[in-house]
């Protein structure tokens, strides 16, 4: 296995934690996290209900392809890169696949 690869699988999983542990404070909410190692798939899922309202879906999801780090879906505030980024994943390391090809040529990210 590639260093880089098994290093950005620590870093996506300790970013993961990180925020499902901040989400974590509603009890009629359940924060879920999936690891998907062998095909290199991480997803934070939140469901439950809350106000009578039944809440269910992908806040974040982050695939490893090719040695980089393919975020394909983002539902936080700030942006999930941000805080690759900060955990020390260069830029031109991060896709962002949930913009378009052209949107992402104009991203200070790799385009994919």
């Amino acid at each position: 296995m590639d260093s880089l690869k098994f290093h950005y699988r620590e870093v996506v999983e300790k970013v993961l934690q990180d925020y499902a542990k901040f989400l974590d404070s509603d009890d009629q909410v359940q924060v879920e996290l999936v690891f998907d190692r062998e095909r290199d798939r991480y997803l934070l899922v939140e469901a439950g209900w809350q106000n009578g309202y039944r809440i269910y879906g992908t806040v974040l999801h982050i695939d490893l392809i090719d040695s980089k780090i393919w975020i394909q879906h983002d539902g936080t505030e700030e942006g999930i890169a941000v805080e690759l980024v900060a955990a020390g994943v260069p830029k031109e390391h991060i896709i962002l696949g949930f913009r378009s090809l052209e949107q992402r040529k104009h991203t200070e990210f790799a385009i994919g």
